[in-house]
């Protein structure tokens, strides 16, 4: 049996792909590809195995030999799925691999802004400790954790372990009711818990129920110092607003690992303004790099396939 890896370089070269091999006759790996090379070194495979390549219907149409995709990802949006059902070729993808090194990647965008990070740094870089009258620097004023108040949007397992660390710092958890089911769910929605938070962080899925979650509406309900930390999926904050937010001082700090598209080679606000003193971080998406959570990725696909091959 014939595998193809497609965009093997998206796990990174540290990562050990020996038990996919242990699992097929013949492996391809291939660093990366585009949809139009996908074709040819996928013909004559029965299983792909794919990150973030595009598999179209187009694609999928022209190889009859293919039965199985295995996404390295929880999200299957690059896949044409419905052309995929109609032609019998199943799909897998992996969850809950990132989740450790998610929530701690989240915590450390809490703590980093709940302590001004940005603006201390700049302020030591630029030697204004060196000339300080006294012994520290306290012009931003810094936030203590214990007692306040985190807002989570998605209960799942990741948003679950950000909320155990949360209460680790004594922090108080509410999980928002799921976004778009606000009247079905016993737990409050956003727009209730908003003007309650101190920090808001988003572990939800982009849909259209989420897309823009974070606006300008819900924006103008916050208090003032409020953080908001968004390791889910960009687009799920309207990150111009939320810029305006945090420029204004409506915002008290601002965290992000994602943007609406990645890479961003046309540039985006938010990067534009890390050149400004602001209370701001944008981290590559790179919450999940964790070599412990890539090699999780490996695990969980050779368990697609063991379960696959049984079937």
């Amino acid at each position: 049996m014939k595998a193809v890896i497609l965009d093997a370089a998206s796990l990174g070269p540290d990562i050990d792909l020996d038990p996919i091999r242990q699992q097929v006759q013949r492996l391809d790996v291939h660093p990366q590809s585009s949809t139009g090379e996908a074709r040819e070194r996928l013909a004559g495979a029965r299983v792909a195995i794919v990150n973030k390549v595009v598999l179209d219907a187009a694609t999928l149409e022209a190889l009859p030999e293919l039965e199985l995709i295995c996404v390295l990802a929880t999200g299957t949006n690059n896949i044409d799925m419905a052309a995929a059902e109609r032609l019998g070729i199943a799909v897998k993808n992996v969850t809950a691999y990132g989740t450790a090194s998610v929530a701690q990647h989240t915590l450390m965008l809490m703590l980093a802004l709940a302590n001004r990070l940005p603006l201390y740094q700049r302020d030591v870089a630029a030697g204004r400790w060196g000339e300080s009258p006294f012994f520290c620097l306290m012009d931003h004023g810094t936030l203590q954790l214990e007692g306040k108040h985190l807002v989570v949007v998605g209960q799942g397992v990741l948003g679950s372990k950000v909320a155990q660390l949360g209460e680790a710092f004594g922090m108080r958890v509410s999980f928002a009711a799921r976004p778009g089911n606000e009247a079905g769910d016993s737990r409050p929605g956003l727009g209730e818990l908003a003007p309650q938070a101190d920090i808001i962080s988003l572990h939800c899925p982009l849909t259209e129920a989420t897309r823009h979650l974070v606006d300008a509406d819900l924006l103008a309900t916050l208090k003032p110092g409020t953080l908001l930390v968004n390791c889910a999926r960009g687009g799920i904050i309207d990150e111009e607003a939320s810029l305006q937010a945090l420029r204004e001082g409506r915002l008290g700090g601002l965290g992000v690992d994602v943007l609406p598209v990645e890479p961003p080679r046309d540039g985006h606000p938010l990067l534009d303004a890390l050149a400004e003193p602001l209370n701001l971080i944008v981290t590559p998406h790179n919450a999940w790099i964790t070599p412990e959570a890539r090699q999780r990725v490996v695990t969980l696909t050779v368990e697609n396939l063991r379960t696959w091959l049984a079937s």
